[in-house]
C-alpha cells in the first residue's frame, strides 16, 4: 500500500513537473518570437500596422493590466459593473502575462513577500531575474510560493476559470484576425512589437522601480519613483513606492505633476456611475508614512 501511495505521489511530481516545463518553454517561445517580430518589424512597416500597435499597446497595458489585473483585481482598490470587469479582465489577457488569475496571485505574492527570498520577483535575485527572469522559473516559483490559494475570490467565478483554461487560444485568435485583415505587417506589428513593448513596459516595475529612484514614503520595501518608467513607459505604474506605500489607492501618481492615464480613466468612470468605492489615501495615511515627516522627526530627537 506505501509502494502504491510513493507510486502515485511520484506520478503527481512528474506531472507537475512537466507542466512547468511546458509553461516555461511557451514564455520562452512567445518572448523569442517578439523580440525577433522586432527585428522583421522594420521591413514590414506601414502606418496602418504601427497605429494598430500603438493602440492595441495603450488599450492593453492601460485599461487591462493597470485598471484590471493591478488596480481592480488584484488591489480592489476601486469596483466595477460585473460586464465592465470582465471586459477589462479580457482586455488583460491580450496584455500576454497569463490568465487573470495567474497575474493576480503573482502580484498579491509580490506585496505579501516584498523584496525578500520569497518575493516571485526582486531585484535580490539579479537585476535580470526580477525583470524577466522569473517568467522562465515556473516551478521555482511554485516552489517559493506554493499553491496560489491567494485568488479564491477569482477561482470562485466561472468567467476567470474559463479565462485559465483558454487564455492562449484568445491570443492565437487575435494574431489570426490582424493577420486576415492586415497580413503580415499587422501581425508582426500588432502582436511581436506591442506584446513586446507590453512586457518590458510592465517588467520594468518589477526591476528598475525596485532598484533606482526616489523614496518619499516610508516602506519595507526597496520600491521607488521612477520617472521615467512613470511618465515615458508605464504611464503610472513607474510611481511605485507610492504604490507599495498606499497599495490599496486607485491612485498611483499621487502628486498633481505625476502621469497616472489609469487614474484618470477610473476616474471618468466613477463620474459615469460604473466605477463606486475609489479608495486613496487620506492626509493622516500620508502623514503617517511620510519620508520626510519621519525625517524631520528623526532631525528633532538628535537635537
Amino acid at each position: 500500500m506505501a509502494l502504491e501511495t510513493d507510486s502515485v505521489q511520484l506520478k503527481q511530481q512528474v506531472l507537475k513537473e512537466r507542466k512547468g516545463d511546458f509553461w516555461n518553454r511557451v514564455n520562452v517561445g512567445v518572448f523569442m518570437v517578439e523580440h525577433v517580430a522586432i527585428l522583421f518589424a522594420p521591413f514590414y512597416f506601414t502606418w496602418d500596422a504601427f497605429w494598430v500597435a500603438v493602440i492595441l499597446y495603450l488599450v492593453t497595458l492601460n485599461f487591462g493590466l493597470s485598471l484590471s489585473y493591478h488596480r481592480n483585481l488584484t488591489h480592489k482598490s476601486f469596483k466595477l459593473t460585473k460586464p465592465l470587469e470582465y471586459l477589462f479582465a479580457y482586455i488583460g489577457l491580450h496584455g500576454a502575462q497569463g490568465d487573470p488569475m495567474f497575474w493576480v496571485s503573482n502580484h498579491r505574492y509580490h506585496h505579501q513577500f516584498t523584496d525578500s527570498d520569497r518575493d516571485p520577483h526582486s531585484p535580490i535575485e539579479g537585476f535580470w531575474f526580477s525583470h524577466i527572469g522569473w517568467a522562465f522559473h515556473n516551478n521555482y516559483l511554485k516552489e517559493k510560493l506554493g499553491k496560489s490559494n491567494n485568488v479564491m475570490d477569482l477561482k470562485m467565478q466561472p468567467y476567470y476559470r474559463f479565462l485559465r483554461r483558454t487564455h492562449l487560444f484568445h491570443l492565437v485568435g487575435l494574431a489570426l484576425l490582424l493577420y486576415i485583415f492586415g497580413g503580415l505587417p499587422h501581425l508582426i506589428w500588432g502582436m511581436g512589437v506591442r506584446i513586446a513593448a507590453v512586457h518590458h513596459s510592465t517588467f520594468i516595475v518589477n526591476s528598475a522601480c525596485h532598484t533606482w529612484g526616489k523614496r518619499p514614503w516610508k516602506t519595507k520595501d526597496l520600491s521607488t519613483n521612477n520617472w521615467v518608467v512613470g511618465t515615458l513607459l508605464s504611464f503610472g505604474e513607474g510611481w511605485h513606492n507610492n504604490h507599495h506605500a498606499f497599495q490599496y489607492s486607485a491612485r498611483i501618481g499621487l502628486e498633481w505633476w505625476q502621469l497616472d492615464l489609469p487614474w484618470y480613466i477610473i476616474k471618468l468612470l466613477e463620474h459615469l456611475g460604473l466605477a463606486t468605492d475609489v479608495k486613496v489615501p487620506t492626509e493622516i495615511q500620508k502623514l503617517k508614512l511620510s519620508s520626510k515627516v519621519h525625517n524631520e522627526i528623526s532631525s528633532e530627537y538628535e537635537k
